[in-house]
């Protein structure tokens, strides 16, 4: 036995329905049940491996072995060997929140994607030894007969035994809206290269579906060697890899580790040489040098400043299963994007009607009867058009599919195409219900794939006629007259020349056309495909397009400003997805680079790589070669967002550094490939992710910039203390650094992480991947700025409490009252300047008033808490005890209550000068 589940099933499709049968050792009355069981045994269950999923246990592991969490176990772990167990615990709490925060965040995100295995059915009707039975679709075997109805899912791949107007809706495969029509006839090579992949006429597929008909195959492949399998397999074999964040995180991790140590080495040194301190505890001293230079505060606000994000794009209709991937969005510089169903709205809509007499242009998308039909802008009576009454009699009877409403909204029942002529019909006010009375059909002559038409026939007042639809050239090859202004008029050559040119015209705009035809039968009898296809009157062509989605072209557009290049990476044919590619903005050139399936697997990756670089659309493409676009892509260094809601587009989701799955029309294997779920299906929220994605980052930035403002003033202190040798008495203890980096920046920190995006922050381009968070720009504005204004005024407020108790006559306090009053102070001062740097780190050049100066009230509780916080710290007993403080007068409080202000309008007028220049 050739078993199909080693063999091309296109071999099969060559094969007559009678040869398959005995190459797979059936028969069309099936299999026994001891074969059955026997095939079961040797090629296991129909069904779809799960995708190898991380334990739980393992995933909440990992969020506490990044590099930056590795290095606050370290810092927490030198506090303890300083001699400071509370601050070791504080820092190792920290951690700990962090990681349980950023797992529950990422488990809560990822129940809400579907399950793979639902894209299966669940019963089927098979033919077993000669009865008819239903199983479960995991029970099928290569062999079986499997027995067909118009609703019905395919639960395998086949070869047709029986086709009767079968369609099958196979969008979930190749991403495209049109159906195949199905026969059992055997394929020709000729016939086999020019249907494509999937489009074989005698072959179906499991996960595609039933649209018309009725039919019967013979399972040829179960389980993971279908074609749905195969591609499902190429999901699981792709390697994870790190986001954009978490490598920049781990530069940055090694940046401040490197900046800590230096420092600590420096401070090491300078305590021994200068100071003259026993070196263990010149190495005290250094330890806690390396952890105040620590940001403790990082992780949280990164994991806060995503988890933020993500809240916010589910409100906006974008469910993102992993924090990280919010970010790396930020970062996209390509989208490859599916066109149907995702740029598109995937409901085939009329846009024009042409006769002989008359062109006519209809409104509205979709499967919704909201539009007119207007003739030279004026909305038309059906009733005085007769020509067009009568192509919208032929389209609405010789039509096997329906339009239902539900719950106020509209679902097509059958073909795209066909639905599309039912809308043209209720928004010409087409009375369909009674036309149906008036011409009952009862006959008709299925399309096949050969003649490309279908016609049907009917009665009206005792007169018999035919209704013929399909292709234009079809269609008119059985023409011998046409219709005008309701006259029959024989077709001529110079006619039928005019025709075929408006009909390429049309084809030129994008749009699929379908021609009408019609007759009087004489007879009732012998009704065959030559004796109705004869003699036929051409009436007119109908053109359809799938429309774009609202707001896609203002969507398209704020990608150009944001420097992000769209590719449209389609299954559709070349001519369309260009017309749809220019018409909604994508392209807009004249060297548009169109790259076909069979261009792309003849092309080597260095000729891809170049055309890369040009305006290109990629039509007729198959899985795997989407999952090579975005390699390639990959390689030429872009961060690279794949779209898609088929079967197909999963191993280029999966492979991708953003996978955006459709929500609604999406199949459960690309959600389950994808990095987030778009639950609106609009191309538009993939945009809006994008810009939130890069407010995530422009978040951090700040973050930074602010927890190292306070680095510049808590380092001041110490290396004044150690330049003079000891002469200037600590002005800032360790413990009231660590005060500052775990106490009291900490929240206004976090409040930066959910600052809003700033103006013009999708008119810029996408980072440059060698641009790191900590860039000099920020250490600059740090410790030159922000850091050395505070530096002046806290070790000012040092030295002022000094002097109102009488320095320089006596000399600086070593202990006692003043000198706790003049460490308290020179704190207290850092923390005032603090609350000018947070508001001033919330924009990067806007005015700060011009966002509104109380907008994040976030920023304002965490002011709030650290004012409290340093009251705490200087009245309650046993924290002056523990961090060396004391109380400090009124006048020291006006003092600390007027630092802010100066810092914001000094900033307002640098930002201003920026602006300006």
């Amino acid at each position: 036995m050739k078993m199909a589940q080693a063999k091309s099933l296109q071999a099969y499709a060559k094969l007559s329905s009678a040869d398959t049968l005995t190459n797979m050792n059936s028969t069309k009355a099936g299999l026994t049940e001891a074969e059955v069981k026997s095939r079961l045994a040797k090629y296991g269950k129909n069904v779809i491996a799960a995708t190898k999923k991380q334990s739980l246990l393992k995933v909440f592991l990992t969020n506490f072995t990044s590099m930056m969490a590795i290095l606050l176990w370290v810092a927490g772990l030198i506090a303890l060997m300083t001699g400071t167990p509370e601050l070791g615990i504080a820092i190792w709490l920290v951690n700990l929140i962090n990681g349980v925060f950023s797992f529950w965040q990422q488990y809560r995100a990822q129940q809400a994607t579907s399950a793979l295995q639902k894209m299966l059915p669940s019963y089927v009707k098979v033919m077993r030894a000669g009865q008819t039975n239903k199983i479960l679709a995991a029970d099928l075997v290569p062999g079986d007969i499997v027995l067909l109805n118009s609703g019905d899912n395919i639960p395998a791949d086949g070869r047709l035994l029986s086709a009767d107007s079968l369609e099958v809706n196979q969008s979930s495969l190749t991403g495209e809206s049109i159906t195949v029509n199905k026969e059992t006839d055997p394929q020709t090579d000729a016939a086999l290269k020019n249907a494509g992949k999937y489009a074989e006429a005698n072959l179906v597929y499991e996960g595609t579906s039933v649209v018309n008909g009725s039919g019967s195959f013979v399972v040829l492949a179960t389980g993971m060697h279908t074609e749905f399998g195969q591609i499902a397999s190429l999901t699981t074999s792709v390697a994870a890899v790190k986001s954009p964040l978490q490598k920049e995180l781990d530069i940055l991790t090694q940046q401040l580790s490197l900046i800590a140590i230096v420092i600590g080495a420096l401070f090491f040194v300078a305590a021994v040489f200068f100071v003259g301190y026993p070196w263990p505890k010149a190495f005290i001293f250094a330890l806690g040098m390396i952890v105040a230079f620590i940001p403790e505060g990082l992780l949280p606000t990164v994991t806060l400043s995503l988890a933020m994000a993500v809240q916010k794009m589910a409100k906006k209709n974008a469910l993102v299963k992993h924090l990280n991937s919010v970010e790396t969005l930020g970062e996209t510089t390509v989208i490859c994007s599916d066109k149907t169903g995702t740029l598109t709205k995937n409901e085939m809509t009329i846009e024009k009607v042409w006769l002989p007499t008359a062109d006519y242009t209809v409104s509205g998308t979709g499967y919704e009867p909201n539009g007119i039909v207007t003739k030279a802008g004026k909305k038309i009576d059906l009733a005085q058009e007769h020509d067009l009454l009568q192509l919208i009699r032929i389209a609405s009877l010789c039509n096997d599919s329906a339009i239902e409403e539900k719950e106020n909204h509209y679902q097509l029942v059958g073909s795209p195409d066909e639905g599309s002529l039912l809308i043209l019909a209720a928004k010409a006010d087409y009375d369909l219900r009674d036309e149906r009375k008036n011409y009952p059909r009862y006959n008709e002559l299925p399309f096949d794939s050969k003649r490309k038409r279908m016609s049907t026939i009917h009665q009206n007042n005792g007169q018999n006629y035919v209704f013929t639809k399909g292709g234009i050239t079809e269609v008119l090859s059985c023409c011998q007259s046409y219709l005008k202004n309701g006259q029959v008029i024989p077709l001529t050559e110079a006619v039928k020349k005019e025709i075929l040119a408006k009909n390429d015209d049309l084809a030129k705009e994008g749009l699929r056309t379908l021609a009408f035809a019609d007759r009087i039968l004489q007879t009732t009898t012998n009704l065959t495909i030559e004796n109705c296809e004869q003699n036929l009157t051409f009436v007119g062509i109908t053109a359809s397009q799938d429309p774009p989605r609202e707001n896609v072209m203002e969507a398209i557009q704020r990608c150009h400003d944001a420097s992000i290049r769209i590719i449209m990476v389609t299954g559709d044919y070349g001519l369309t997805a260009k017309s749809i590619a220019r018409k909604i903005g994508i392209v807009k050139g004249a060297d548009v680079r169109v790259i076909t399936g069979d261009d792309l697997a003849n092309m080597s990756d260095s000729k891809l790589k170049e055309n890369l670089t040009h305006e290109i659309i990629f039509a007729r493409v198959a899985p795997e070669q989407k999952y090579r676009v975005v390699s390639l892509l990959q390689s030429l260094g872009e961060i690279v967002a794949s779209t898609g809601d088929g079967v197909n587009d999963a191993p280029a989701l999966k492979k991708a550094d953003i996978g955006v799955a459709m929500g609604i029309t999406g199949t459960d294997v690309a959600k389950e490939a994808a990095d987030m779920i778009l639950t609106d299906d609009n191309f538009t929220s993939i945009v809006n992710a994008i810009e939130e994605g890069r407010t995530v980052y422009n978040n951090i930035r700040k973050f930074l910039l602010y927890i190292l403002n306070s680095n510049m003033p808590e380092a001041v202190p110490s290396l004044l203390f150690l330049l003079s040798k000891g002469m200037i008495p600590l002005p800032l203890t360790v413990m009231q650094i660590l005060t500052i980096d775990l106490g009291t920046d900490m929240l206004p920190a976090l409040g930066l992480a959910t600052e809003q995006t700033e103006p013009g922050t999708m008119k810029k381009p996408p980072r440059k991947r060698t641009e790191h968070l900590l860039t000099k720009q920020i250490i600059l504005k740090a410790f030159a700025w922000y850091g050395l204004l505070a530096s002046i005024i806290s070790i000012g407020a040092y030295f002022f409490v000094n002097h109102l108790n009488g320095w320089p006559t006596t000399a600086l306090a070593t202990d006692g009252t003043v000198y706790a009053m003049a460490t308290t102070m020179t704190l207290a001062a850092i923390v005032f300047c603090q609350i000018g740097a947070v508001f001033n780190c919330r924009t990067a050049e806007q005015s700060l008033f011009k966002i509104g100066f109380f907008s994040n009230k976030r920023i304002l509780g965490g002011i709030c808490f650290e004012v409290i916080l340093i009251a705490c710290l200087m009245y309650v007993p046993f924290l002056q005890k523990l961090f060396g403080t004391t109380g400090i007068q009124l006048q020291d409080w006006l003092f600390l209550i007027c630092i802010p202000l100066p810092l914001i309008i000094i900033e307002e007028i640098r930002k201003k000068m920026i602006r300006k220049a």
